[in-house]
């Protein structure tokens, strides 16, 4: 199926959306749709005739544990009250700790890069194939930015994503402004990248903008795309032709006028790199075939012949990507993941994490300074989102809110989703004593009040407590 040229829907800019002219498809994050209805504009766009795509971005399947059943049930609810042709999500991973190490859940707020190795990529897959059964349409999984690397990895990313694909059959969404931030931060090569990995299993494509600040690129999504983001697209469309472009923004969105001037760019881009008509068929098709990631020599791959015969490759789609989004590829489901690699995934992944976000040690190997920026931004983040799911907390502490938060989260790692976060450090503000403006912490109270519903009784008399003696001014 051809997708065409898209742009993501976002509420903030739902009416932009709607009035931009080219427009072929959408794509919404799933999380923050309703399982049983759309918003007014989804529904005019869909009368329009407009696809939209739904976009995960919790399911973790690229974490320790299995996928959890009722995200895969409401991620297929929401692609098929969209009647979508597909969906999509994340190669990362989002939580852990929890029954695999016998720790507590930690959550990160944010998606975080699996370690390119022979263990992590038995997981994912066997988490693929459980996902791809869930859902009544294709799957196809994106590419992340990333801040850190994993010490010991034994696969680039694009032998990681051919391995991928061979083993699931499973689609393929590349972000190139994640290549471009992976350049940046990690010196890898998004041409490399490209030339590994099967451009022919693209299902679409992201496009997006970002900042560099003391020479890390943020992958940002509230910036304009710039040039280097689309050279890598130029890149990857001197190979294949996608069967969609998509331009994402997530913050600090501008007026139409700008959103079309950058998809006039992307279509310019696309135009100016595809092959000229004399050159053949697509790149993807006649160039030199680039070994499979399992025929490259590392020091610490596990030999195949001990790791049991991997599935034949999937058929692929058509060469002009036509196939890309709307046949559903069927290939033979990989073994379980060996037994204890789901054990030691989940305890690498939980040290790391609880660096991240509890102040624990760094694991051995990592680059300590990189993981403070990583920490720094996971704490950003929680902060900014946290404010849009309750704008109340901002409005009630003014400037202050902000340091607060980041004070919170330096010791109190989130748990659960941000609207429990946002609650939680609402009640962590009211126990300390704070805010220290009386009108500010009655009102704290009242909204704290209002929203928690049902505690633990240890933690409810605490704060009961605690409010109490806000409201007779003790």
């Amino acid at each position: 199926m051809e997708l065409g040229i898209g742009i993501g829907w976002r509420p903030e800019i739902a009416a932009e959306v709607e009035s931009l002219s080219g427009i072929d498809w959408v794509e919404a994050v799933a999380e923050n749709l309703c399982a049983d209805h759309l918003p007014d504009s989804l529904v005019r766009l869909r009368e329009r005739g407009v696809t939209v795509v739904p976009h995960g971005v919790a399911l973790g399947l690229g974490g320790a544990d299995r996928p959890d059943p009722d995200r895969l049930a409401g991620l297929a609810a929401r692609a098929e009250l969209l009647g979508a042709p597909l969906v999509t999500e994340h190669i990362a991973f989002v939580r852990a700790g929890g029954p695999l190490t016998a720790s507590p859940r930690l959550e990160a707020g944010h998606l975080l890069p699996v370690p390119r190795t022979w263990d992590a990529l038995d997981v994912l897959c066997e988490n693929v194939r459980i996902a791809q059964d869930s859902l009544p349409v294709p799957l196809a999984l994106e590419n992340i930015a990333a801040l850190i690397t994993w010490p010991g990895e034994e696969l680039t990313e694009g032998q990681f994503l051919a391995e991928l694909v061979e083993r699931t059959g499973v689609r393929l969404l590349i972000d190139v402004a994640n290549l471009h931030t992976n350049h940046v931060n990690l010196g890898q090569d998004p041409a490399k990248a490209l030339d590994e990995l099967p451009v022919e299993a693209i299902a679409y494509v992201h496009v997006a903008g970002g900042v560099e600040k003391n020479g890390v690129w943020h992958d940002t999504h509230a910036h304009p795309v710039s040039e280097p983001v689309l050279e890598v697209l130029a890149e990857l469309r001197s190979r294949v032709d996608p069967p969609g472009v998509l331009l994402e923004r997530d913050d600090a969105f501008p007026p139409g006028a700008e959103l079309a001037g950058e998809l006039d760019a992307i279509r310019a881009t696309l135009r100016k790199a595809a092959p000229s008509a004399d050159a053949g068929p697509d790149r993807a098709a006649s160039r030199k075939a680039v070994p499979s990631a399992k025929a490259v020599p590392s020091a610490k791959a596990v030999p195949s012949a001990d790791r049991g015969p991997l599935s034949s490759p999937a058929p692929a789609p058509a060469s002009d990507g036509s196939a890309g989004t709307g046949a559903r590829t069927t290939a033979p489901a990989p073994a379980p993941a060996p037994a204890g690699t789901r054990d030691r995934t989940a305890v690498a992944q939980t040290a790391l994490l609880s660096a991240l976000v509890a102040g624990t040690p760094a694991p051995e190997g990592f680059d300590h300074r990189r993981l403070r920026v990583q920490s720094r931004a996971l704490a950003a983040k929680r902060a900014d989102v946290v404010a849009k799911v309750a704008p109340e907390l901002p409005e009630i502490l003014g400037d202050g809110y902000r340091a607060a938060f980041l004070a919170y989260a330096g010791s109190r790692p989130m748990s659960g989703g941000y609207r429990r976060d946002a609650l939680d450090f609402a009640e962590h503000m009211l126990i300390a004593g704070g805010p220290a403006d009386p009108v500010a912490r009655r009102r704290l109270t009242y909204w704290w009040q209002d929203r928690s519903g049902a505690r633990p009784p240890r933690r409810t008399t605490r704060l009961v407590r605690a409010a109490r003696a806000v409201l007779v001014g003790k």
